[in-house]
C-alpha cells in the first residue's frame, strides 16, 4: 500500500463523515432542537422588559 492509496482512503472517510454530518444537521428529527437553540438569544427579552418596567415604576 503506497501513500496515494492511504490518501484516497482518508479522502473517502472524510467525505463520508462530512455527508453524515450534513444529514444529521438537516434531519427533521433535529429541527425542533435547532429551532429552540436558534431562539435562545431572544429568551431573555421578556424578562428584560419586565425588569425595565419594574425599575421605571419605582
Amino acid at each position: 500500500m503506497d501513500i496515494n492509496t492511504v490518501r484516497g482512503i482518508i479522502t473517502i472517510l472524510l467525505m463520508v463523515t462530512f455527508i453524515g454530518l450534513v444529514i444529521w444537521a438537516y434531519s427533521s428529527k433535529r429541527k425542533k432542537t435547532f429551532d429552540e437553540a436558534a431562539n435562545l438569544p431572544f429568551a431573555d427579552e421578556e424578562t428584560d422588559k419586565k425588569t425595565l418596567k419594574e425599575t421605571e415604576t419605582k
